[in-house]
């Protein structure tokens, strides 16, 4: 192990050297950047300071230009009045302030693409110089984290093993719940649909015969089967994301569940809410309710429990959820000295819980049933009235 760490000190070390190096560069590449940044932006103003000149100026010709044109139209058209002398004036006057204008003009659109040009590579270099800061930023972080202690860096470590451990129950635990929704499609709409196809065939070989009757029976028990398919399906649906909880929250949402529960298991159900109901932001109200249908689900499964309650205490900044079956209960001493066995719902709820910051309390015995306590704080920003 000492091997080991004086390994990881000196990967660290040659770390902290790369970084403090690059840090550096960073930093020189940014302060280059802003200079470049000073010195458009005096550009640019001086750029600006031009056109503005020259859009003034460029109008001014354009007015004198009209008046010169009026002029050499006058001159022309009255040869009694003026010489040909005035009108070679008037000509040649015209004719400058149309090349003054022309230049002018020409000298407007190339300040105009030039202000452009600079507008443009200031916003760039600006972002190039948050990008940098940004990079400096994290750079620092990071050294701190390597300059601090080994200990500590190994502690970390070992947390990154921990919620890499977390991850993959995480990763099972979503890989059993796709096993179990394809095993439900399977066994129920899916042989639903083969049914509906097959009888499908036998009513159009009816047809064929002229059997009417016999369709018009083999329809409507098709009819009630598509039906019973459907509501199948809308179950597999509401399962995965009950739609009722964006809709209506989390306490009708439980309260619908526990309902169905019953009807479906034909244990019985008792729901209580305490304390002044609010909602919760989406994905903690999401998380509850997985949380008790996993418990309501072990209730079923492992627990042969005649009985299973559901009570919600809503207080100030805590949410307290408390589920109680009649079972067959568990030593509980077993539960916490080992993660092996058939706990592993019990595991994946209390990682859950600690995920949200909470803690979950397990009280059980052999043929005394199990009461799950879990309290979920909530923060009052979170609540929505």
């Amino acid at each position: 192990m000492e091997l080991q760490v004086n390994a990881i000190d000196k990967v660290i070390k040659n770390a902290i050297e790369v970084m403090e190096s690059s840090k550096y560069q960073v930093f020189e590449i940014c302060e280059a950047a802003r200079q470049e940044f000073e010195n458009l932006e005096k550009e640019l103003v001086d750029i600006l300071e031009q056109t503005t000149q020259t859009i003034l100026r460029v109008d001014q010709l354009e007015v004198d230009y009209r008046k010169a044109r009026v002029r050499l139209s006058e001159v022309s058209r009255d040869f009694q009045r003026f010489k040909e002398q005035d009108i070679k004036i008037a000509y040649e006057l015209a004719t400058k302030l149309q090349l003054d204008l022309t230049m002018m003009r020409e000298k407007e659109t190339q300040l105009k693409t030039r202000r452009d040009e600079l507008k443009l590579r200031i916003r760039n270099i600006e972002r190039s110089i948050e990008r940098a800061e940004v990079i400096g930023s994290q750079m620092n972080v990071v050294l701190e984290y390597l300059s601090g202690d080994l200990n500590q860096v190994t502690r970390i470590i070992e947390s990154a093993k921990n919620r890499q451990i977390l991850g993959l129950k995480i990763i099972l635990a979503q890989e059993e719940e796709r096993k179990r929704i394809a095993r439900e499609i399977h066994d129920g709409p899916a042989q639903s649909m083969a049914n509906i196809v097959l009888r499908t065939e036998i009513a159009e070989r009816m047809i064929g015969k002229q059997e009417f009757e016999m369709v018009r029976v083999e329809l409507g028990d098709l009819k009630s089967q598509v039906r019973d398919g459907l509501e199948e399906i809308r179950k597999i649906i509401f399962n995965l994301r009950p739609m009722a909880l964006d809709d209506l929250g989390l306490i009708p949402t439980l309260r619908k569940y526990v309902q169905d529960y019953e009807e479906k298991t034909l244990i019985r159900t008792r729901f209580d809410m305490i304390g002044k109901e609010a909602r919760l932001p989406s994905a903690m109200e999401v998380a509850i309710y997985r949380l008790v249908q996993e418990a309501f689900t072990n209730g079923f499964k492992h627990a042969s429990a005649s009985f299973i309650s559901l009570e919600v205490t809503f207080q100030l900044h805590m949410v307290k959820i408390v589920i109680q079956d009649n079972g067959v209960g568990f030593n509980t001493d077993k539960f916490e000295v080992s993660a092996a066995g058939s706990h592993y719902g019990l595991i994946g709820m209390r990682e859950r819980v600690e995920l949200l910051e909470g803690r979950m309390e397990l009280q059980s015995a052999q043929n005394a049933g199990t009461k799950i306590t879990m309290l979920i704080p909530v923060s009052g920003d979170n609540r929505k009235e």
